[in-house]
């Protein structure tokens, strides 16, 4: 064999190399993530290299379960007694909170969960960390949420915990909207109780008085869905988020970028929770330098 024939083609040489995945043993630690579709999470790629880097045996596999099967799929897999937690998509976030045995303060006013932790007692225990995550995404973009107007679009899984945060985090006002109207409704109750004032419900999204306009909505994930919502109506200046991940840049956010808008990128949610995620399991943070 010649030395050409040995040497790979350039661009093939400058590709880097894939990750580390882990290595399943017999004393494997189970994690799954739950969701309809399931194709589009991201976590287990970011979960499972990590687990490889850090020496912990443990695996994160993704679990495509329809609305109608979600309790038997969730009751079978907390019988298996390697399986310390569940990680929650679209759009199981308010069933699996019904789910679990105990429920953080988070879950309480919002209603839903995206991840379920074993206790030592076998106690299921529900936490929601997309809104701390899309907050803290936020704030490493450089983007000031403090007195800020927001629309949100969608009260849902997603939608209902970054409310809460985006208000925790000191938004002034936050405008809801959702075609679900109770759902909306009974969000925007929940929220009102905590922050009297500064959270109302409408038909549309307030865009030319918003500062911040988020899809908290599916809308996006297909080429044929609707946008959730006309950019170019937002003042001049204002940052549009998507919490959509795959396509990472969805038809709203080329539309915002089109119009002169900021965009967040819907990644930017996962990777803030990451810190969360690893200290509510219990699991080693990842080696920085």
């Amino acid at each position: 064999m010649t030395d050409e024939a040995a040497t790979p083609p350039p661009d093939r040489a400058a590709e880097p190399p894939p990750p580390r995945q882990a290595v399943i043993s017999g004393s494997t630690r189970l994690y799954a993530v739950l969701g309809d579709p399931v194709a589009q999470v991201q976590s287990p790629g970011l979960l499972n290299p990590l687990f490889a880097d850090q020496g912990v045996d443990a695996v994160l596999v993704p679990v495509e379960a329809r609305p109608d099967d979600l309790e038997r799929v969730v009751r079978g897999l907390q019988r298996i007694a390697n399986l310390d937690g569940l990680f929650v998509t679209v759009p199981h976030k308010a069933a699996a909170a019904r789910l679990a045995d105990r429920r953080s303060r988070t879950v309480e006013i919002t209603g839903t969960a995206n991840v379920l932790r074993r206790e030592a007692d076998g106690q299921w225990l529900a936490e929601n960390f997309d809104g701390s995550g899309f907050v803290a995404g936020l704030a490493r973009a450089g983007h000031r949420l403090v007195g800020r107007r927001v629309a949100l679009a969608g009260a849902g899984g997603a939608g209902s915990a970054i409310a809460a945060a985006l208000l925790a985090a000191g938004a002034d006002r936050l405008t809801l909207t959702d075609p679900d109207l109770p759902k909306r409704d009974q969000l925007l109750d929940r929220l009102a109780v905590h922050w009297p004032g500064r959270v109302r419900a409408a038909a549309e999204p307030p865009l030319p008085e918003s500062d911040l306009a988020v899809n908290a909505t599916p809308l996006g994930m297909r080429p044929t869905d609707p946008l959730p919502f006309p950019p170019e109506l937002l003042p001049p200046g204002a940052v549009v988020a998507d919490i959509v991940m795959k396509p990472r840049e969805t038809p709203l956010l080329r539309r915002a970028a089109a119009a002169g808008h900021q965009v967040h990128h819907g990644s930017h949610m996962l990777t803030g929770q990451l810190e969360s995620y690893l200290t509510f399991f219990g699991l080693p943070a990842p080696a920085t330098g």
